[in-house]
């Protein structure tokens, strides 16, 4: 583990480490049954995290925030210490999205927790069977810890602070959805399709090769050192539909060796409620 400092980890190490005692494996998978499934077959020893319940705190109206707003820290670290979570665990996460989806947005929340050594499984559930890693219907066992922390410590952005940064040359803000969502053509989630002006479309599934794992971190950093390059961290905004899968583009930037750059949490599921300027592809 010690020789792999970046934030990805493939099926084979995670195999081959599985019985560490620090290590706390969380099943992200999302969306509908995913509950179910957990229960179902899980890796062997991965406890629950849940998009809707621990990563988010959803709100009554989506203009508040988006889909999927971040809970308060100490909301948070209810759920790091139930559990087990420590500032010296090493954590590992993986969903069924290719990290897309809920593993990305775990990691990048641990991270800005505080927590340092916080990786995502590449190639996610799918990968790991076809490791041979085990997997049961069992529970496993109750933890808790005694975690602390009071703020987030990556950096995020508000709605203003993107719209203006979208139109500022000095910035770049970075819509990770699909291009037919970003161009207008269809949305099929939110309220009307386009994309905040000024904002540029680099899909997150760009991040990934044909077999569904992540680009190596050269590939990566070929694909984002023009940006990383020419602006600070604090300059540059992610975001996607409703502050999730921009995780996925904020995993890549570390994954190429690159600073981490600024959350828009709420993302286009708040902006397009909001009586905000909506831009299309002509």
């Amino acid at each position: 583990m010690a020789k792999n400092t970046g934030p990805l980890i493939s099926a084979i190490e995670l195999l081959s480490i599985a019985d560490e005692k620090k290590i706390i494996l969380l099943d992200a998978r999302s969306g509908p049954g995913a509950k179910d499934n957990y229960q179902k077959e899980h890796l062997r020893g991965a406890q629950r995290i849940d998009l809707e319940a621990d990563l988010a705190k959803v709100p009554a109206d989506a203009s508040r925030g988006g889909r999927h707003p971040l809970p308060t820290p100490q909301e948070f670290l209810t759920t790091l210490r139930r559990l087990g979570i420590e500032i010296s665990s090493i954590v590992i996460i993986y969903d069924d999205k290719h990290g897309a989806n809920a593993a990305a947005r775990a990691w990048w929340m641990l991270l800005a927790a505080g927590v340092k050594n916080v990786k995502v499984l590449d190639g996610g559930y799918q990968a790991a069977l076809a490791a041979g890693f085990p997997v049961t219907s069992e529970m496993p066992a109750t933890l808790s810890s005694s975690f602390e922390f009071t703020n987030w410590q990556l950096q995020v952005a508000d709605m203003d602070e993107a719209g203006a940064a979208a139109l500022d040359k000095g910035f770049e803000v970075i819509d990770v959805r699909e291009p037919q969502r970003y161009d207008g053509i269809y949305e099929p989630i939110d309220l009307i399709a386009g994309h905040i002006p000024g904002a540029i479309n680099i899909p997150y599934y760009s991040n990934l090769s044909p077999d569904g794992r992540f680009l190596t971190g050269e590939e990566l950093r070929k694909k984002y050192e023009d940006i990383s390059s020419r602006l600070p961290k604090d300059n540059i905004i992610v975001h996607c539909g409703s502050g999730v899968t921009a995780c996925h583009t904020l995993l890549a930037f570390a994954a190429a060796g690159l600073d981490i750059p600024k959350l828009y949490a709420g993302s286009w599921s708040e902006w397009s409620r909001n009586d905000k300027p909506i831009a299309t592809t002509d």
